[in-house]
């Protein structure tokens, strides 16, 4: 996150922590259920007044997400399913919109003080 620097936000701080959870969580989600042949995802860190903003745009926008993370939580034993739910509770908000016919992006919102 040598972005984060760049913008001084302290490396050891948690909102960088918080920011290096959710990016692996909306990047593997792009890269497991959002991947097509031969198409990658894109992603953008943006730095907005209060907020650091996460977005990971992918080639599948026929799978949207839910607009609320499932009730039920998975076992924990369970490799998977979990991943948006930690993404509504580190982010203060998050989302996904299809802004073309051919890509979807998922982003999420940290609240950042520095």
């Amino acid at each position: 996150m040598q972005q984060l620097a760049v913008w001084r936000v302290p490396y050891d701080s948690e909102v960088s922590h918080t920011v290096a959870v959710v990016t692996a969580e909306l990047v593997a989600n792009a890269v497991t259920h959002g991947r097509l042949p031969g198409r990658d995802f894109r992603f953008s860190l943006l730095r907005l007044p209060g907020h650091v903003r996460v977005e990971v745009t992918d080639a599948r926008p026929e799978r949207l997400l839910p607009t609320v993370p499932a009730a039920e939580v998975r076992s924990l034993e369970a490799d998977s399913g979990r991943g948006l739910l930690l993404v509504a509770a580190y982010a203060e908000r998050w989302g996904c919109e299809v802004r073309d016919t051919c890509t979807k992006t998922v982003w999420a919102e940290i609240a950042c003080p520095y």
